[in-house]
């Protein structure tokens, strides 16, 4: 009996330490290490299930409209700081100005975007972690084993 509480043993550590929750997990009610296995895959399950999968998507588009928007914009309120050059220029040339300060910024904004997506996501993640080890932490707990780290 002895022989398979340090199995068990054994096997809760590997395990927990592999998942990088815990690193040390230990049985108090005499559970079998199949037990113990048993009880580190259900906690596994409900710690991945409390993690939260909310997707950032989009975030070079969204840029790159913010920054097209902001481009031509910017380019009519520039040219109506010349008016009476700017009311001479064909509405032509005045279009192709517009455009092309909407590309230039819409090419920054598409970056930004794209940095912000990335930093949500790598905050999500962070924030994922700790949740999913808190449930692992919780779960093993309530089934009957003093977990520290």
């Amino acid at each position: 009996m002895n022989r398979l509480s340090s199995i068990g043993l054994c096997l809760a550590l590997s395990t927990a330490c592999a998942q990088g929750w815990a690193e040390n997990v230990v049985p108090l009610k005499g559970q079998s290490a199949q037990q113990v296995q048993t009880d580190i895959n259900d906690c596994h399950n409900v710690a991945a299930s409390s993690a939260s999968s909310e997707a950032h998507v989009g975030g070079r588009v969204r840029g790159a409209a913010v920054g097209a928007a902001a481009g031509a914009a910017g380019a009519e309120v520039r040219g109506r700081q010349h008016d009476d050059a700017y009311e001479r220029v064909d509405d032509d040339v005045k279009q192709q100005y517009r455009q092309n300060r909407a590309g230039e910024t819409a090419a920054a904004g598409a970056v930004v975007g794209g940095a912000r997506q990335r930093q949500e996501r790598r905050q999500d993640r962070r924030s994922n972690e700790a949740t999913s080890a808190s449930a692992y932490t919780s779960c093993l707990q309530n089934k009957g084993y003093q977990v520290t780290p």
